[in-house]
C-alpha cells in the first residue's frame, strides 16, 4: 500500500540528515496518515479512507466529505474518491 493521502495526494518527500559535522546522510519524510470513516451526506454511506492529518483538517473546514471532493483537483484524488466523487455528483445532478 502505497503512503500516499487518498484525498490530497501528499506523498513521501526525500531529504538529508545533517549532523553537528555537517555530515549528510539520506532520509525520508513520511506523511501522517490515519486510517479513518468519514460520512457522506449524500450517499448517507460511511467510507473508509487513508488519509493525511492535514487533510482531515481541510475535510472538516470544507465541511464535510461531500463539499471536499466537489473543490478538490481530480488529478490529486485516488481512483476510489473518485468513483465517489462521481457518485456525488450523480446523485446531487438526480436530486
Amino acid at each position: 500500500m502505497a503512503r500516499r493521502c487518498e484525498l490530497t495526494g501528499k506523498d513521501v518527500m526525500t531529504g538529508n540528515n545533517v549532523s553537528h559535522a555537517n555530515n549528510r546522510s539520506r532520509r525520508r519524510f513520511l506523511p501522517n496518515l490515519c486510517n479513518v470513516s468519514l460520512m457522506s451526506d449524500t450517499l448517507g454511506e460511511t467510507y473508509k479512507l487513508r488519509i493525511s492529518a492535514h487533510a482531515l483538517r481541510s475535510v472538516e473546514h470544507r465541511g464535510g466529505l461531500d463539499a471536499f471532493l466537489m473543490k478538490a483537483a481530480e488529478a490529486e484524488l485516488s481512483p476510489k474518491a473518485r468513483l465517489l466523487r462521481t457518485e456525488i455528483k450523480r446523485r446531487q445532478a438526480a436530486a
